[in-house]
Parts: structure tokens; sequence; C-alpha cells
């Protein structure tokens, strides 16, 4: 998206647009004097542009129609914060997708993105840049794994620089619709195996080495919650801090108890305490996960709050601001974000709606543009 120019740095909105295979996420971020970057919020749209793709890999059309929908109101939410800075990119369901185009053409016509389909081994080093804002680890040699709903990006990186990357059609929504054609645990860890060993990927990371594991995706976090939790209230993670790791062990623990006969798959998943969106494909994200951890040797992996989104704003603030510093200590970020994200969603939401009422009906009661301005400023401060 183009605008006019920047404010100035303490003034800075930007925003990136992930459109996932399972959901499409919109993240607003502030850059601060000296580079730091603040998430004010998020938005999350469930729009599963991987169900029901044709033989070919086409994405259907109802799914398509979902997508623009998700992106109409995205777009809306940019426009009342007056974001003038923001980068789209797709992921595993677009990048496979012989129809790709003819999506990509709607969205451009119909709300003006540019949409930059990201090859496997750029979205996995655009995942390892954000992973290095949450974590203080950029001059440890890290394994950073990302499990999407079409795919799952691997990276070994080290100062900022990617050592390997790669990523493998192995995705939560694309593995669970293979469970559901097979019926069968047995066959899912058979298939998964096959890909993995069929890749240099173990081969490639043996001979690298790696000091510590991160998973950074909405799974590998359930996952982390689920195990956390224990079957307590959520209460639970206000009262006593998350240490937000986990080993094979427990891992290995929760996916028995999710692959157990009886009762359905998804009532188990409510029982180990994921959300209602995560239910339908948290097994086979599990499955895949502990799978991943025998083939590559993980025995406790640390999980980020951060990935691609971060990502690819943290690039592009690389490359337009000289005085972002990617290196710098990244926890200073994790903690103010923190902080400062309570009931995010339904903050941003009504932020949002507060502004576009005030550009809307301003001139009922005499606002002039700069006071309209001010007004908008100030609300983009309130969605912290």
């Amino acid at each position: 998206m183009e605008g006019p120019p920047l404010p100035p740095p303490q003034q800075t909105l930007v925003a990136a647009i992930d459109m996932g295979t399972n959901s499409f996420k919109l993240l607003v971020a502030r850059v601060l004097p000296r580079g730091h970057l603040l998430a004010l919020a998020r938005l999350k749209e469930p729009v599963v542009l991987g169900r029901g793709r044709a033989a070919d890999g086409s994405v259907a059309p109802d799914a398509g129609l979902r997508a623009v929908a998700a992106l109409r109101s995205f777009s809306l939410a940019l426009r009342a914060l007056d974001v003038r800075l923001a980068r789209v990119v797709a992921t595993a369901a677009l990048r496979s997708a012989p129809n790709r185009d003819d999506l990509l053409t709607a969205v451009s016509a119909e709300l003006g993105y540019q949409v930059d389909v990201l090859s496997g081994e750029e979205e996995a080093r655009l995942v390892y840049l954000g992973v290095l804002q949450f974590l203080p680890l950029f001059h440890r040699t890290i394994l950073v794994v990302d499990i999407g709903g079409g795919s799952t990006e691997f990276v070994v990186g080290n100062k900022g620089k990617v050592l390997y990357a790669t990523s493998l059609d192995l995705g939560h929504v694309s593995l669970t619709e293979f469970h559901e054609r097979h019926g069968n645990f047995g066959d899912l860890r058979s298939y998964i195996r096959s890909v993995l060993n069929q890749s240099p990927l173990a081969d490639k990371v043996k001979e690298l080495g790696f000091e510590i594991a991160v998973g950074s995706s909405g799974t590998i976090r359930s996952i982390e919650r689920s195990i956390f939790l224990d079957g307590f209230d959520e209460s639970m993670s206000r009262d006593f801090g998350r240490e937000w790791r986990f080993s094979r062990d427990e891992l290995g623990l929760l996916v028995e108890k999710l692959t157990s006969p009886n009762p359905s798959e998804v009532e188990r998943a409510k029982r180990l305490g994921f959300r209602k969106r995560r239910r339908e494909f948290i097994v086979a994200g599990a499955v895949l996960l502990l799978e991943i951890f025998e083939t590559l040797g993980i025995d406790n992996i640390e999980v980020s709050g951060y990935a691609l989104s971060e990502g690819v704003i943290s690039e592009m603030l690389t490359n337009d601001r000289m005085d972002y510093d990617i290196s710098m200590n990244a926890r200073w970020r994790s903690v103010v974000t923190l902080a400062t994200r309570f009931d995010g969603d339904n903050r941003m939401k009504s932020a949002v709606h507060c502004v576009g009422i005030a550009k809307n009906c301003g001139h009922l009661h005499g606002y002039s543009s700069e006071e309209i301005e001010v007004f908008q400023q100030k609300m983009s401060v309130t969605v912290t």
C-alpha cells in the first residue's frame, strides 16, 4: 500500500497482513524513538483458505470470497487508523494454487492491495526475523519451527543470518484433511515421516547444529498453553507465570491424550483446553510436531509470541529506517508488548469504530479536519 510521506518516527504506524492457509492476520505496530517496535493490536479472521481445494490445489470459490471479505475488514481498520505503510504477504495456500492470479487480481482491483506470494524459504527467513523480536537469541544458533495450515517452515539461524531454511508441505489443515480421508493415526504418522525423511532437513540440521529450538506458530503456542494449564482453568495463567516452553515428554503425553479412542477428536481437544477455532486442526498439528521433535532430536522447545507478521514489519523497517536495529535486545519489546496488549482485539475494534464515527459524523459537530486528526492519533494510542 502506498501513501503520503511517513510522519515522524514516534508517530509511525506500520502494518502487516498475513494471508495464511488457515487464518488471515493483521498486525498493527508503532515505531517508537530509537527504533523500538511495539505491537499495538491484532485482528484475525478464520478464512481457512486451504479448505476444499481442488485436486490440483486450486482455491475454492467460497474460500476466495472469504478472503476478500477478510481483507476488506482489514482495509477499513487500516484506513480508520491512518496506517500509511503496510505489506501484504501470502503463504502456502496461494503459493501452490494454479488459480492464485484470479484471487490476487480480485484483491488488487477491489482493495488496492499488492500481495507478495512468499516462497517457502522467504517465509522461513521472515519467521526467523520475527522470532528475534520476541526472544533475546540474536547471538545464539537457533532452530525455528513454524507450523502453518499448508506448510511448515524450518530455519537454522545465527546473528540475524539464515544458515539454512526450508519449507515442507506439511500443515495442520492439509494433514487434517489427509487424516479425514484415511481415518488412521498410523497412516498420518507414516505420511509425515516419509515427507520429513525425503527432505535433506534432518541432515542439514545435524550438520549445522543448534543451541535452542523455538516454536513460533499459533499451533505451537496453543500446545504450550494446553500443557501449561494441564486441565486447570485459564485463570491459572494469570496467577502463575507461563514458562513458554515444553519438553518432548510433555508433548508426547498430550498427543497420547488427543489421539485416544474416545471421545471425538474435537471433544478431546475441548477438554484439553484448546480454543474453539483451534480444535478442528490441533490433533494433526500436535502429531506433526511430535514427529518433528523425534526426527530432529528436539528435547525441549521455547515458544515465541512473534512470527511471520513481526518479521515482515521488521524487514520493512530495516529497509526504510536506518536507525532500526534488528539486533537490539528484544526482551524490552516483548515485556512492553505483553503489558500493553490487554484485551487487544476488542480495544482495537472499538478504536476503529470510534475513528470511523468521528470521520463520518464530525461535520455535524463542527469538528475541523485537524481536530479529527488529533482524535485519530489519540485513538491509535488507546488500542494499546
